[in-house]
């Protein structure tokens, strides 16, 4: 049975958002870059997509950019655990 946790060779690692919401102010941003990944809800509140499908990683590139406090970041997940 394949270990799900690790990327099978020649196939592309999934993506990983890490957002640091002590960070975030809330502006918003990032749900106009890459909405459906980024959605705030209630008063200020941030939910987010942490493994997005690599189709968005466009969209995710530029929600990292237009983050004004450089709260968002975006990896390569490796199967690693923190």
């Amino acid at each position: 049975m394949p270990n799900l946790t690790e990327p099978v060779p020649g196939e592309a690692a999934p993506l990983r958002v890490v957002v640091d919401l002590n960070r975030c102010q809330g502006y918003a941003q990032c749900c106009y870059a890459a909405p459906g990944v980024f959605d705030v809800r209630g008063h200020e509140i941030l939910f987010y997509d942490p493994a997005p499908a690599r189709a968005r990683r466009g969209e995710i590139e530029r929600a990292v950019q237009a983050c004004p406090v450089r709260a968002i970041s975006l990896q390569a997940d490796r199967g690693d655990t923190p």
